[in-house]
């Protein structure tokens, strides 16, 4: 099982976030779990100053806005190699 971590306050946008992620992930049969971490501590950690923002494999792949359908399902096709 793969983890991404989504950053953020636990907005509206961050819920959204979330939820497309783990649907995404549902239609394409991959096994992740998604953490949600609302630390403010923590996000700055990752030098993120809009949220949210996406971890993938430890690495930021996108902040400041929900992303695309397609940009999710990029990330997962990843997983899926």
């Amino acid at each position: 099982m793969r983890n991404i971590k989504v950053l953020g306050s636990g907005c509206a946008k961050c819920q959204a976030t979330v939820a497309l992620i783990d649907d995404v992930a549902a239609q394409m049969d991959v096994e992740i779990k998604v953490h949600k971490v609302e630390n403010p501590e923590e996000i700055m950690a990752y030098g993120v100053m809009s949220t949210p923002a996406v971890i993938v494999a430890n690495k930021l792949v996108h902040k400041g806005s929900v992303p695309s359908r397609e940009l999710v399902e990029s990330w997962l096709k990843v997983f899926n190699l």
